[in-house]
């Protein structure tokens, strides 16, 4: 009974709290370093913000101090003493007695960069902490409102920005750090091979009318069945993929200069089937021959080589059908944080599925996934291809060329989208309409046939940055393939523009 009396003594001595992570002697050396030379802001200010520290009043003097030097002007104990509370007490000192110690105790310059990034970490964890509190105390009042599934998704999103950018929170931010960032997108695209501001599809025509594919966009790519819209983004997958050029940043990351990776969601056909089209289009062997194994030997050569290039890309595929909107973000959200990512490609928005609340309302349902798809598109800082299909009242008309209009649940598609390109092939619609041979019906059919074989035309009908209309791409159905045409070849562009 004793010990249990001794255990219980040392019990109430223990403290009831713990105190957040911090270091108030790491803030105080590197101020006192910026104060003493202010070169040494310079150190830690591309990943150091004031709301990193822990001490009130150092958040202020980093504050202060930052945007002194930024002017151009001096930051030390005599310059900051009229931005700062003078009746305010540190201790038994005042402020201005307080930045003297500070400028008095510092550190060299050298040690500043390791002083900041131990302050920076302090905060993560703090943050961390934040984050697991929180998930904890809904977890335990689970609200009515919201699933667990939703929880798992909420948690895993203020994880992933937190691993992304050291904060989780949202805010304002300030216009001149938006045009800093118009300014390196603009440097960065005179740097790119094409001068192209996006990414680039690998069809010069198209990245020429949309200037590539652009960062935080959704473009919806919509089409009757047969069309090639499947066969259209596995190019620009594997072109993407293809040209994939990393280049290291200053913290040690990734970024790619040319090309990027690719996380291809595959949802009607099986990473197999979407392996298979590729390899058709690169190999330049039937994917019909690939299929019933129907190869001469210089065919399977060509697939050999083809293959050990194909391996080396970074080209993800994802084919889980009826992929949840929740899902399909955590997984986009790991893909990047694992091995980066600069595209995602999703075949096709029709497939996927909402929450179970809007499940009765497929109006609803598509809606909250344009929304979930354009929200992960600004997220992820990357572009989105979603594919869609379109609806039957194409077949209706004499001219078979899609409109906005005809997007099956076109509503929230065509409000969502940033860019909406339809692929037609008339190619398609007259193969099937051929007259009897000798008619005159038939030589007319016949030159109207051989000026769109292998011809398509994509359509840009909506692009909020950049002007509509009509880009002529070659095709080659038995390859699965689209690529530029020259220059003499291309059809009349249909909205007046070339």
């Amino acid at each position: 009974m004793a010990e249990a009396a001794r255990k219980f003594e040392v019990a109430e001595a223990t403290p009831l709290y713990r105190e957040a992570p911090n270091n108030i002697e790491a803030e105080q050396a590197l101020l006192g370093a910026m104060l003493v030379n202010n070169d040494a802001f310079y150190r830690v200010s591309d990943f150091l913000k004031a709301t990193h520290f822990y001490e009130p009043l150092h958040r202020k003097i980093f504050e202060v101090s930052a945007e002194l030097i930024r002017m151009g002007k001096m930051a030390n104990p005599v310059t900051l003493k009229t931005f700062l509370p003078a009746d305010e007490k540190v201790g038994d000192m005042t402020v201005m007695q307080y930045l003297v110690a500070l400028a008095a105790n510092a550190v060299t310059v050298i040690n500043a960069s390791d002083y900041g990034r131990a302050v920076y970490d302090l905060a993560t964890r703090r943050a961390l902490i934040t984050v697991g509190e929180d998930m904890v105390n809904i977890a335990y009042d689970a609200p009515v409102d919201m699933s667990p599934a939703e929880q798992i998704e909420d948690a895993e999103r203020r994880l992933f920005e937190l691993a992304e950018t050291g904060r989780y929170d949202g805010g304002f931010e300030s216009f001149s750090d938006a045009v800093k960032t118009a300014i390196d997108m603009a440097s960065a695209a005179f740097m790119r091979d094409g001068h192209l501001s996006g990414v680039a599809s690998g069809l010069h025509d198209l990245d020429a009318r949309m200037g590539g594919l652009q960062s935080s966009d959704l473009i919806v790519l919509a089409g009757r069945p047969g069309m090639g819209k499947t066969s259209l983004v596995t190019n620009i997958a594997f072109n993407v993929a293809h040209a994939y050029v990393p280049a290291q940043q200053a913290d040690g990351s990734f970024k790619a200069e040319n090309g990027g990776v690719v996380g291809f969601f595959s949802l009607e056909m099986s990473s197999e089937q979407l392996a298979t089209r590729i390899i058709s289009e690169q190999a330049e062997v039937p994917s019909s021959k690939i299929r019933r194994g129907d190869l001469t030997e210089a065919d399977f050569e060509k697939l050999v080589s083809c293959t050990q290039t194909l391996q080396k890309i970074p080209l993800f595929i994802d084919s889980t059908g009826g992929i949840s909107i929740a899902q399909l973000s955590a997984r986009a959200r790991r893909l990047k944080r694992q091995r980066g990512l600069d595209l995602i490609i999703i075949d096709y928005i029709q497939l996927m599925q909402g929450s179970s609340k809007s499940s009765q309302n497929r109006v609803q349902e598509i809606t909250e996934i344009t929304t979930g798809l354009k929200a992960l598109a600004k997220e992820l800082n990357v572009p989105i291809i979603a594919l869609s299909q379109l609806s039957r009242q194409v077949e209706s008309r004499d001219d078979k060329r899609p409109q906005l209009s005809d997007l099956r649940e076109s509503g929230s598609i065509e409000q969502d989208a940033d860019v909406v390109i339809f692929v037609f092939r008339e190619e398609y619609y007259l193969q099937g309409k051929a007259p009897d041979q000798g008619t005159s019906e038939y030589e007319e059919w016949r030159l109207k046939f051989e000026k769109v074989k292998g011809k398509a035309e994509v359509i840009v009908a909506k692009q909020r940055h950049g002007p509509t209309g009509t880009v002529s791409l070659g095709f080659q159905g038995e390859f699965t393939r689209f690529f530029d045409l020259a220059p003499e070849d291309h059809l009349p562009d249909r909205f007046g523009e070339e």
